[in-house]
């Protein structure tokens, strides 16, 4: 099975229905796959072995994603806002491609790289204008490479994920009902077009029969007025971008009474935040998906019902609910495993391990799986009795302090819990007595003076131990996050002078 069997049963069912919403631009589901299908012959006639897009979302993207789809090559969509030498060696990797976007950019760091490349708006209209072949034009079956995304290269240089048509029809088969949103159902999308949640975000609201609204460059402002024009329903974000929109209501109150659901991810949401929203939006449901680019997406939810029974319980342990990624999907299995492959029980810290259909764990040749198929995360965690999960952080940031394993997302809790403190990032520094220390960086809360560093050293002392009390202490305007809200560590461990 081929992706672009998503697009096609979409606009077979309803081909008049809006299926997207970009720059006012309104497209059918019939008119989209009109233009994959164009695009694929354009794709044929490039001789091109990917399809890169090197933009923001657009219906471009649509059009890309299917269309490759189509021809049976990998879609790589590539971050337009690495430096110009990272962006050309991974162009390199990807040669010949068809390339949708910054021509200027691709003739500049990659002129020899036999590329074909049009702009956006060029790359559309040639979509739209060009008919196949032939009206019984077959297209590939898709069996291999549906996807193939360049990670974040946050610790390391980025690695080519593979997604196959398989595992990305897994996920979306097994958690979307076909057909299933109603005419007036409207899900706006404003994850970037290079990270898994921007692609399964197109998948699955196609699949349901839901109006894609495009807003290709974030701002609250901008979140919000199409929230209230286009009577949205649906969104995901990243927990900056949710606390960013929270501001922008508290200051100028808008109509967001349509959006029923709203879903996020992609780093660790601040409790005070997913407080604020459930008061801001009390009709919305909220929901935490969690997920990696190797699992095609979400693999573990804590869904609407969750959060409001942990809001509203007087019991630590439910409260606590509200800072998990939730239980695992049904399609799903995950466990948390020690250092040497043993399964952990509730309670127990370790590595978070899963396997299902949707789990790739495969890289440019090379697969990531271990024994039975199981994929291991790197994130570290554990699972409560109830199968709760909770994450600590990624397994290589764990502070190894003269052989004791320190997790940073426990130092980085307790010092949230100071008045002042708005943000913290904790992380692993050079000693010559220990091997590693702990090292912090905080930001002040707005108005709040800035704490002793003596103060910062003896909370940590009173509320975990002796040996988590950090070597070095440094207050920063902001903590470095990429766009999807993780934060990037190796920033923090340049601004302690590591």
């Amino acid at each position: 099975m081929n992706i672009s069997l998503l697009l096609e049963m979409a606009a077979e069912a309803a081909p008049d229905r809006i299926g997207l919403v970009c720059d006012g631009k309104r497209w059918t589901y019939a008119e989209l796959l009109s233009a994959a299908r164009g695009a694929f012959e354009l794709i044929e006639q490039s001789g091109a072995q990917y399809v890169a897009l090197l933009d923001e979302s657009s219906e471009a993207a649509v059009i890309a994603l299917f269309g490759a789809a189509l021809a049976g090559v990998p879609y790589c969509p590539l971050n337009y806002r690495l430096a110009d030498t990272d962006l050309a060696a991974l162009l390199a990797r990807i040669a010949p491609a068809l390339v949708v976007g910054d021509e200027e950019r691709v003739s500049r760091i990659a002129d020899d790289q036999g590329h074909t490349v049009y702009s956006r708006e060029e790359f559309v209209l040639k979509a739209q204008e060009t008919v196949p072949e032939a009206a019984d034009r077959e297209y590939d079956p898709g069996e291999g490479v549906a996807v193939q995304l360049f990670t974040s290269g946050t610790t390391a240089a980025p690695k080519a994920a593979i997604l196959r048509h398989s595992n990305l029809l897994g996920y979306i088969l097994g958690s979307v009902e076909f057909g299933s949103a109603d005419e007036d159902d409207a899900a706006l999308v404003v994850v970037p077009p290079y990270h898994i949640a921007g692609i399964s975000a197109l998948m699955s609201s196609i699949y349901a029969g839901r109006r894609i609204v495009m807003l290709p460059a974030f701002s609250p402002e901008g979140w919000l007025k199409l929230v209230a024009d286009e009577k949205v329903t649906n969104a995901f974000v990243v927990p900056t971008m949710l606390g960013r929109i929270i501001a922008e209501l508290e200051k100028t109150p808008t109509d967001v009474g349509s959006l029923r659901a709203i879903a996020y991810g992609g780093g660790k949401m601040p409790v005070e935040v997913i407080q604020k929203a459930l008061a801001l939006f009390p009709h919305t449901g909220f929901t935490n998906a969690y997920g990696l680019t190797e699992t095609s997406s979400t693999i573990a939810l804590l869904g609407p019902d969750d959060h409001r029974a942990a809001l509203a319980s007087d019991d630590p342990k439910v409260r606590a609910r509200l800072g998990s990624l939730g239980q695992p999907l049904p399609t799903v299995e995950i466990e948390v495993r020690d250092e040497d492959g043993r399964v952990l029980g509730p309670g127990e810290a370790g590595e978070i391990y899963v396997r299902g259909d949707q789990v790739s764990g495969e890289y440019k040749d090379k697969s990531a799986l271990v024994e039975g198929g199981w994929f291991p995360t790197r994130d570290a965690g554990y699972m409560d009795e109830d199968g709760y999960i909770f994450l600590s952080g990624r397994a290589d940031d764990v502070i190894v302090r003269g052989g004791e394993n320190m997790s940073p997302g426990e130092i980085e809790d307790v010092l949230l819990a100071h008045p002042a403190i708005a943000d913290a990032c904790a992380c692993a520094v050079p000693s010559i007595e220990w091997g590693e220390a702990v090292g912090v960086a905080l930001v002040v809360r707005q108005g709040h003076l800035e704490p002793a560093e003596d103060e910062i050293k003896e909370l940590i002392r009173v509320r975990l131990r002796s040996s988590r009390v950090p070597d070095k202490v440094a207050f920063v305007p902001e903590l470095p996050y990429n766009e999807m809200g993780k934060l990037l560590r190796r920033e923090v461990k340049k601004i302690l002078g590591c």
